[in-house]
């Protein structure tokens, strides 16, 4: 079976929170600067998780994911132990 290894990829820098119970309201203004409410983030009445509409899609954030920032204003989560192994601080 022929292998690959990934190319590496030149550094770019993101913003990024943590998500916890405490701070769903402050990610989903952050996700909505500048857009209608409905934009990027929705609330779960559960506090313990965000829909957050990507590119690809809308996705599920769970308490101790990541919400990432891109280049290119969108949003996303990310696991952590997967943020941890990709990023590092600046």
């Amino acid at each position: 079976m022929p292998k690959f290894r990934k190319k590496p990829v030149k550094p770019v820098e993101v913003e990024a929170m943590v998500f916890n119970e405490n701070n769903q309201s402050e990610i989903i203004m952050w996700c909505h600067e500048g857009l209608p409410p409905e934009a990027n983030a929705i609330a779960r009445p559960d506090y313990k998780s965000l829909i957050i509409r990507t590119l690809e899609g809308d996705m599920r954030a769970m308490c101790g994911d990541y919400i990432i920032k891109g280049v290119k204003g969108e949003f996303y989560p990310c696991k952590s132990d997967i943020f941890e192994r990709t990023y590092e601080a600046v």
